[in-house]
C-alpha cells in the first residue's frame, strides 16, 4: 500500500513539474511569435510564468526581448523538468 502511495506521489510531483514547464514554454513561444501582450490568453500564461521562473528571468540580459525570454524562461523550463524528472525518480526509490 506505500509504494502504490509513493508511486501516486512521484506521478504527481512529475505532473506538476511537466505543466510548469509547458506554461513557460508556451510564454516563450508567445512571446518570440509576437502574441499581443495584451491578450488575456498572454496575461495569464505571462503572469504564471513569471511566478513559475523562480529567479531565471533575468539571469542572462541579452539586448533583444525575444532573446530574453527564449534563453531565461527556456532554461527555467528545463529545470522544472530535471527537477520533476529527478524527484520523482528518488521517490520511486524509496523503501
Amino acid at each position: 500500500m506505500r509504494t502504490k502511495g509513493i508511486g501516486w506521489l512521484a506521478t504527481a510531483v512529475k505532473l506538476v513539474c511537466t505543466v510548469a514547464a509547458i506554461i513557460l514554454a508556451a510564454h516563450v513561444v508567445l512571446t518570440v511569435g509576437g502574441a499581443n501582450p495584451d491578450n488575456g490568453i498572454t496575461e495569464f500564461v505571462g503572469s504564471w510564468a513569471q511566478y513559475l521562473a523562480l529567479g531565471f528571468q533575468d539571469l542572462f540580459t541579452p539586448e533583444g526581448e525575444r532573446t530574453r525570454v527564449l534563453v531565461n524562461y527556456g532554461i527555467a523550463a528545463i529545470f522544472w523538468v530535471v527537477v520533476g524528472a529527478v524527484a520523482s525518480g528518488l521517490l520511486r526509490r524509496l523503501p
